[in-house]
């Protein structure tokens, strides 16, 4: 034989060879990823949602076979059952089922989840009905704009449409008519037909509730976001979101694990999660997201919840995990100075001028009719929050520059001018003034003395060649 001949035998060998590794791989992986048909292991009910979905809401149905529930039998029927009672139950292909699926129903196999979540201050977002935030979005900007902003995040009362007699309207097909801006919502306080509040879907997205996306910032920064509640973006900031878009990349993070303690299962970055719900070694999981909060930094005073010192040494229990008792003892204590910095200069003079100032008549007792209410709500429920929020969770610009310093901005340069303005016709008003801020240590030094203009120039003299007064 030659030896062209043996060349050709040994790569005709070689590529019958090759290609019968690549089908075995094929056949091996095509066992690995089949999935029998999820009617084999539906209940009778949940399999004609199933053959029925299928085809009208084909997106809906594949979500759910990728998910948890899927691979475990449990269907559309065990989600949406509900009985006659049930204000919101229909008959629908001749099931009764309810269009919403409320924390009480997930609390029929989740139970502990769904009891640590009622007394979580989520549970409790909707309570903004009826805040001055809830008024400004309703009254002010115009009916609906709650319905697609505010409520979108904090939730909603369901309410249906009546006819006079008090009796719920009904579609053709006999689903109750939700009342105007009701529904959709998927606001983490909603408030539901059966007394339940909150809306688990907030972050665990249908159909496929999938424990991975739930994990990440994202999830969190679709309420979140925004200059009056910035996390997302202090996060993004910090060197915990910088760790964790590293970590991500490099497929560190190991999000789809049902265990994930940090230390233990990931150790490369925390999320929100990690640090406000997810287990760690010595904490267990929970879904109350205020067993480690020590300071609410939503109102125009900081104040501490009940039991803040046990919330503090519970995320403190957290940081731990990563950075030492000197780093965690010294990061606790600027943050707790920034807060105070923040009450004692601002939030409580501001609060105290404010209150005086309607006392006296010289603003009306409504909201947002003087110019100087906006410019105090702006100055708390905005710049306030950005700085006490972004010195909780060490983003230095939402701190300084969107913080403080748009604070400061403000307070001196608007607030106080407008308030002693309105008080030039009241001496008493103005007294009050001057002193709540001489008391409070607010008062703006009118001269900065010659030593510290002259090493103001020097700097700017010799780095730029120029002079800044």
């Amino acid at each position: 034989m030659s030896i062209d001949a043996k060349k050709i035998i040994v790569s005709i060998l070689a590529i019958v060879f090759l290609g019968s590794l690549l089908i075995v791989a094929w056949v091996e992986g095509g066992k690995q990823r089949f999935k029998p048909e999820p009617e084999m292991l539906l209940s009778e009910e949940s399999t004609g949602c199933y053959n029925c979905h299928k085809e009208k809401t084909p997106a809906i149905v594949n979500q759910w076979i990728g998910s948890r529930h899927g691979e475990v039998g449990i269907g559309c029927y065990e989600c949406h059952k509900a009985e006659e009672k049930d204000i919101d139950a229909w008959k629908h292909n001749g099931r009764l089922i309810a269009t919403i699926v409320t924390p009480k129903d997930c609390g029929r196999c989740h139970e502990k989840i769904a009891d640590e979540f009622s007394k979580s201050s989520h549970a409790r977002a909707a309570d903004v009905d009826g805040s001055i935030d809830a008024l400004l979005a309703e009254k002010l900007q115009g009916k609906g704009t709650a319905a697609v902003g505010c409520q979108k995040c904090h939730g909603v009362k369901i309410d249906f449409q009546m006819d006079d007699k008090g009796k719920i309207l009904k579609e053709s097909d006999g689903k109750p008519m939700f009342a105007e801006g009701a529904w959709p919502n998927t606001g983490m306080g909603r408030i539901n037909p059966d007394g339940s509040r909150g809306a688990c879907t907030a972050c665990h997205s249908r159909h496929r509730f999938d424990i991975s996306m739930a994990r990440r910032p994202e999830a969190c920064g679709k309420c979140h976001t925004g200059p009056d509640h910035p996390q997302e973006g202090i996060y993004e900031e910090s060197k915990h979101g910088v760790a964790f878009n590293n970590a991500l990349s490099q497929g560190l993070m190991k999000l789809d694990k049902k265990k994930w303690v940090v230390g233990v299962d990931y150790s490369a970055a925390p999320t929100c999660a990690t640090c406000h719900m997810s287990a760690s070694p010595d904490q267990p999981m929970t879904h109350n997201t205020a067993q480690r909060i020590a300071w609410n930094c939503r109102p125009p005073v900081s104040v501490h919840p009940e039991d803040w010192e046990v919330n503090r040494v519970n995320m403190q229990s957290i940081c731990l995990n990563c950075h030492s008792p000197a780093w965690v003892d010294g990061h606790f204590k600027q943050y707790d100075t920034a807060v105070e910095l923040w009450n004692n200069r601002f939030g409580e003079p501001g609060t105290k001028i404010m209150d005086k100032l309607a006392e006296s008549g010289l603003i009306t007792q409504s909201p947002f009719d003087d110019p100087i209410e906006w410019t105090w709500y702006f100055l708390w429920h905005r710049d306030g929050r950005q700085a006490r929020m972004g010195s909780a969770m060490m983003g230095p610009s939402f701190a300084q520059w969107e913080g403080f310093a748009e604070v400061a901005r403000t307070f001196y340069g608007d607030f106080l001018k407008q308030a002693r303005d309105l008080a030039k016709s009241n001496p008493e008003v103005s007294k009050f003034i001057e002193s709540t801020l001489k008391d409070s240590g607010s008062a703006w030094p009118t001269d900065m003395g010659a030593d510290s203009r002259a090493k103001i120039t020097k700097f700017y003299q010799d780095r730029y060649k120029q002079n800044v007064r």
